[in-house]
C-alpha cells in the first residue's frame, strides 16, 4: 500500500452533480480495490496554463488516497475513458514523506550531539553592542561624518533691546 495523489481537471461547463458523481465513482473504485480515500479537495474553476481541447479553464479536483498500484491503473483507465476529464496526473507521494521523515531524524540526531549553548541571563550583565550595529548618536557605518553646528550663546534680553 502506497500513498498517491490524483489531480484531475474536469470541463468547466460540467454540472456540479456530474462532478460529484464522478468523484464518488473514483472513491468507490479505490475502496473496492482495498484502498482508503484520505482527502478530497475541490479547487473549483481555475485558468489553465495552456489551452487544452480548446478550453482555457477547468475545474480542478485533488484526491489523496492509499492503495496498491493496480487500483491506480484502474483509476487512470477511468480518467481516460471519461469525456468529462480534460487532464489528469497520478503522483506517488509516500517517497517524499519518507525523505522528509528521514531528514527530520537526521536533524534531531545532530541536535542531540551538539553541546548545549550556555546563554547568560539578561539581568546578570548588560549586552554589549554587536560589531557593526549602530550605536545611538553615531553615524551609520559608511555614512559621511556630520560636523556639529557651532554653539551660539543667547544674548541677554537687555542687550537685545539696545
Amino acid at each position: 500500500m502506497r500513498i498517491y495523489e490524483e489531480l484531475f481537471i474536469v470541463r468547466p461547463d460540467a454540472p456540479e452533480e456530474e462532478i460529484d458523481g464522478f468523484i464518488e465513482q473514483v472513491k468507490n473504485v479505490i475502496t473496492s480495490g482495498g484502498g482508503t480515500v484520505d482527502k478530497v479537495d475541490k479547487w473549483g474553476v481555475r485558468k489553465l496554463a495552456y489551452r487544452v481541447e480548446k478550453r482555457s479553464e477547468g475545474f480542478y479536483v485533488l484526491v489523496q488516497f492509499t492503495a496498491g498500484p493496480d487500483v491506480v491503473k484502474e483509476v487512470e483507465r477511468r480518467m481516460r475513458v471519461t469525456d468529462m476529464v480534460i487532464k489528469f496526473i497520478s503522483v506517488r507521494i509516500d517517497e517524499k514523506l519518507k525523505k522528509l521523515e528521514k531528514r527530520t531524524k537526521q536533524r534531531e540526531k545532530r541536535a542531540k550531539r551538539r553541546p548545549p549553548v550556555e546563554r547568560p541571563s539578561p539581568a546578570a550583565s548588560p549586552v554589549p553592542a554587536a560589531p557593526g550595529s549602530p550605536v545611538p548618536a553615531s553615524p551609520a557605518p559608511g555614512a559621511p561624518a556630520v560636523e556639529a553646528a557651532p554653539v551660539v550663546e543667547a544674548a541677554p534680553a537687555a542687550e537685545a533691546q539696545e
